[in-house]
């Protein structure tokens, strides 16, 4: 098991957000959390980054605990997050942004060239700003530049929020190729039909809770249980 989730609970001051929520993520696997907007699923990538830390579960990475360790220890054991506003470096290029990246060994399965080969327009625009750049290519950029620090899980957070269709759908194939990689994924999303087409299993979440666990496969099969809980 890559990463494992057990009976976490997460507060916001005496707000309690998650309770006991449990999942797991096995190495090769893309992984997504589904619910409507306030149900938790941002706090628990946060929880797992350790950026809002669990008051109480456990949270095993490779078998390790990293519940307690903080963020910056997180990320140099290989989780690798891509939040949802993206907090790219507006003022440096796109080649200073993915220098940024980098892990601190500079090697690894992740270059410039294969970043560039995956993100074509980030190599033709690498001396623009980054707060010059759309919605969309600043997405991009934020998981070039994680992944440039060659990490062993992607934690995506909200990806397809404010992109047009036709960006979301690029972004999609590119997700796509990172799972036909290999590349374990888990990503919270409220656009179940742009998440699903690339994930094996799914959690669902009902306010802070986990209601529903299961592969794709059954979510298509049985579309009420999304009418259920998201209401599409």
């Amino acid at each position: 098991m890559l990463l494992k989730l057990d009976r976490i609970n997460t507060f916001y001051g005496i707000s309690h957000i998650l309770f006991d929520v449990s999942m797991e993520i096995d190495q090769g696997e893309v992984v997504c959390i589904l619910g409507r907007n306030g149900v938790g699923k941002t706090t628990t990538i946060r929880s797992i980054m350790g950026l809002t830390p669990s008051r109480s579960g456990d949270i095993l990475f490779q078998g390790k605990p990293i519940r307690k360790k903080r963020p910056f220890e997180i990320a140099r054991m290989g989780l690798g997050f891509v939040p949802e506003d993206r907090v790219i470096f507006p003022d440096l290029t796109i080649k200073e942004n993915l220098e940024m990246g980098l892990s601190s060994g500079g090697k690894g399965l992740w270059s410039f060239d294969k970043v560039y080969t995956m993100f074509p327009i980030l190599e033709k625009r690498q001396t623009q700003m980054g707060g010059t750049l759309s919605g969309g290519e600043q997405q991009m950029l934020t998981i070039a530049r994680t992944l440039m620090g060659n990490p062993k899980l992607l934690l995506l957070d909200e990806p397809s929020e404010g992109l047009s269709p036709l960006v979301m759908k690029e972004l999609g194939l590119q997700v796509r190729t990172l799972k036909d990689e290999g590349m374990p994924i888990l990503l919270s999303e409220q656009n179940s039909g742009f998440v699903l087409k690339m994930s094996d299993r799914a959690y669902i979440l009902e306010k802070g809770e986990v209601r529903w666990e299961g592969n794709v496969s059954t979510l298509n099969e049985q579309p009420d249980i999304l009418k259920t809980y998201l209401g599409v």
